[in-house]
């Protein structure tokens, strides 16, 4: 591995919302790293062109099609997961949902629970499913996609999305908090704006070109890898890009 890519090798990874975006970046980058990576994401064109990607790298993925919000597959995943690989060193939850940009009195019912339960309880139950995973590591990673919106500000019409990522933000605090003896290292990655297609949906008169691509991420998602700090953390991709 050269100096700015560590060495992951024998690692598990575990990504959420895989199939493309920042969480693809995620999982080309921890593959390309060494470890193994476990793809989830709703399609399953999109993770097998992921897999390709992956396999002409030279690394190795394992591909987990499904939806995370439908019924108890978080812990038929989990439990399946446990019996092959008995630990898991990463967890990237970067699965997530825009929702609705309207007014909070506007917002559709239906929308707002959607939003949260992708957002946020999809998360609390990849944790409490794969918590024995994560303590079976000396040093587990898990880390947490954010967003300013709701982690530092409020934004007029982005109700669901913020108190999602909001409330997201503490339960990974919590889970800190929670893991300060068990040699796990939790935090957030701010990504901002970027060339996605939530980005797009939320700015559809936005220059994508003027954004940058997902896979600029890969040099802070390695310094999350290796970070040493304890505690919870929060990585800010636009602070890492002006202090590179």
């Amino acid at each position: 591995m050269s100096d700015n890519v560590p060495d992951l090798s024998g690692k598990i990874a575990l990504v959420t919302g895989a199939s493309r975006g920042i969480g693809r970046a995620c999982a080309v980058a921890l593959a390309k790293a060494g470890a193994h990576v476990l793809a989830v994401g709703r399609t399953a064109g999109a993770l097998e062109e992921l897999d390709d990607e992956i396999k002409a790298a030279g690394g190795h993925a394992s591909l987990i099609p499904f939806d995370l919000t439908e019924g108890d597959g978080i812990e038929h995943m989990a439990a399946v997961l446990t019996g092959r690989f008995k630990k898991l060193d990463i967890l990237i939850g970067n699965a997530a949902s825009l929702g609705e940009l309207a007014p909070l009195p506007d917002i559709d019912a239906k929308v707002w629970r959607q939003t949260l339960d992708l957002n946020l309880t999809v998360n609390w139950r990849l944790l409490r499913a794969l918590d024995p995973m994560l303590r079976n590591c000396e040093n587990a990673r898990v880390l947490f996609l954010t967003s300013r919106v709701g982690g530092e500000y409020a934004r007029a019409f982005w109700g669901a999305y913020a108190v999602s990522k909001a409330a997201l933000e503490m339960l990974a605090r919590t889970y800190a908090e929670e893991s300060t003896n068990l040699g796990i290292s939790v935090g957030v990655i701010d990504p901002g704006a970027m060339r996605t297609g939530m980005r797009a949906a939320a700015m559809p008169g936005e220059d994508p070109e003027t954004l940058p691509a997902p896979e600029e991420i890969a040099p802070l998602l390695y310094h999350a890898m290796t970070d040493k700090a304890h505690g919870f953390q929060r990585y800010v991709f636009r602070d890492w890009k002006s202090n590179a």
